[in-house]
């Protein structure tokens, strides 16, 4: 496993962030979704770190980050992000988002693209745009959304729940140890589960932003989008009718948690587009990898 970055505490929109920071360059910001902190992201921080400085925050809420009382909708959590990059000096980030953490990144571009050099979400549904139809809401997304059950229903199972959604999200592979443990213990103790909770209770207000700012904007930043299971391409799809500059990925023989599961595919895609360029031909990875890139322009 690679070593871990240092962390800093970074006092951002109102509360402190516990943020790891690596390398230098042009920056990165990578937004972690449920039940993960920014060590979800270590294979990915050390493989682009030699090229860009990496952010990589635990999310409002969670891990070493302040237990912040509301503020889990999507727009205060790109305002999060945004304040994230004022206090750490940069002008504008390439933004990564898998999860909880793709709608504040989609927001962050869409109502302030000169602060998104590029734009890569994965595996994550935005709001109620067309073309998730298809594809349901897992049952977790009721247990969390009402107010008290999950906490109440878990607390003191919080590392068997964890498991379970380790677990599905990488098919059974192994999740390291140390980050397993740390996930844990995020998101163990009423308080922590709240406010991981609180992202799903805020799902109707973070629909609308989104609904809002897809009436208003195109999306102009160049995106990659990367699905895998259960997403799939329905990312792509949503994104289609918005985006300017649109590049699609699936990873075949992946879970949801793409970072973990398959950094060996992910990481080639997102130093290539990070570059500005998308691997043309073949699926990246070779048998297994991704299919090929699908461009929209």
């Amino acid at each position: 496993m690679a070593s871990l970055p240092a962390t800093r505490r970074v006092a951002a929109n109102g509360i402190e962030f516990n943020v790891a920071v690596a390398g230098h360059g042009p920056a990165v910001l990578l937004l972690h979704g449920f039940p993960h902190t920014w060590r979800l992201w270590t294979e990915v921080i050390a493989a682009l770190a030699g090229r860009h400085r990496v952010i990589a925050p635990d999310m409002r809420g969670t891990g070493g980050t302040a237990r912040a009382p509301d503020g889990y909708d999507a727009a205060t959590l790109a305002a999060d992000a945004e304040a994230l990059l004022d206090a750490l000096g940069e002008p504008a980030a390439a933004v990564a988002g898998i999860d909880a953490g793709a709608p504040p990144a989609f927001l962050l571009a869409m109502r302030r693209p000169e602060r998104v050099r590029r734009l890569v979400l994965m595996e994550s549904l935005l709001g109620r745009l067309p073309s998730a139809e298809g594809l349901p809401a897992p049952w977790w997304f009721g247990f969390h959304s009402v107010p008290g059950l999950a906490e109440t229903v878990l607390a003191g199972h919080e590392a068997e729940y964890v498991d379970w959604f380790l677990d599905s999200g990488t098919r059974a592979r192994d999740v390291p140890r140390p980050i397993r443990d740390a996930f844990v213990s995020a998101y163990t103790g009423p308080d922590a589960l709240r406010c991981a909770f609180s992202y799903y209770r805020a799902l109707p207000a973070s629909a609308r932003q989104i609904q809002d700012a897809a009436d208003a904007h195109r999306l102009t930043v160049p995106t990659m989008a990367v699905g895998a299971h259960p997403v799939g391409d329905v990312l792509e799809r949503q994104l289609r009718p918005l985006t300017d500059d649109l590049t699609g990925h699936v990873v075949e023989d992946c879970g949801h948690i793409i970072p973990l599961d398959r950094p060996d595919v992910l990481v080639p895609l997102m130093r290539s587009f990070l570059a500005g360029w998308s691997p043309p031909g073949p699926a990246a990875g070779g048998p297994g990898g991704a299919r090929p890139g699908r461009r929209r322009r």
